[in-house]
């Protein structure tokens, strides 16, 4: 006779998150996470198999997370220049401080090495760009691509800057960037 789950994977994953967050990978073992979500590690292990498969899974309901946060601000931000800078400011809320965003950038590695994580990368950036280009005028070829590319640039540049938050940071070089791509002749 099985037994019911206290907690269902979807939590155990993201206490998980929540561990790689604030620790990296480095700091994902089956310990941290029962001492966090109150399961024992070997149960954890029977969930999961290993590490490996702990810390994929758990990179996987990230990107999950992502998708799921860029298609709710896709719904709700106006299809327009100034919804296509809303919805890029909406989607970085949560990189916090410079340590925090630093810590984040940890896990592109991780994302990098994994051909399933990879796969995820480049279905978001399909998903990111098409929203965009939905709210930029029709006849700008490749301007959502170009948005998409200058925000993150925009958010490394804003992660060395102490003087602003990051989203008046990004709000101020992504309305004057949205600005040359629809009006080019200024």
């Amino acid at each position: 006779m099985t037994r019911t789950k206290t907690q269902s994977d979807q939590q155990v994953l993201d206490v998980a998150l929540q561990i790689v967050q604030e620790s990296g990978v480095r700091g994902l073992t089956f310990s941290a996470v029962a001492e966090r979500c109150g399961l024992s590690a070997p149960t954890l292990v029977q969930r999961f198999s290993n590490k490996a498969t702990l810390t994929r899974r758990t990179l996987l309901h990230a990107w999950d997370q992502l998708e799921a946060q860029t298609r709710e601000l896709a719904e709700t931000t106006p299809l327009t220049p100034a919804g296509a800078v809303e919805l890029l400011i909406g989607l970085s809320q949560d990189f916090g401080d410079a340590d925090s965003y630093a810590d984040g950038l940890l896990l592109l590695r991780e994302d990098v090495r994994d051909p399933a994580l990879r796969a995820r990368g480049v279905a978001w950036e399909e998903q990111l760009v098409a929203a965009l280009d939905a709210r930029l005028p029709p006849g700008t070829t490749g301007a959502g691509y170009a948005l998409a590319a200058f925000w993150q640039g925009a958010v490394l540049w804003g992660a060395y800057r102490t003087d602003r938050p990051l989203p008046a940071y990004l709000d101020e070089k992504l309305r004057a960037f949205v600005d040359l791509l629809v009006s080019p002749n200024k």
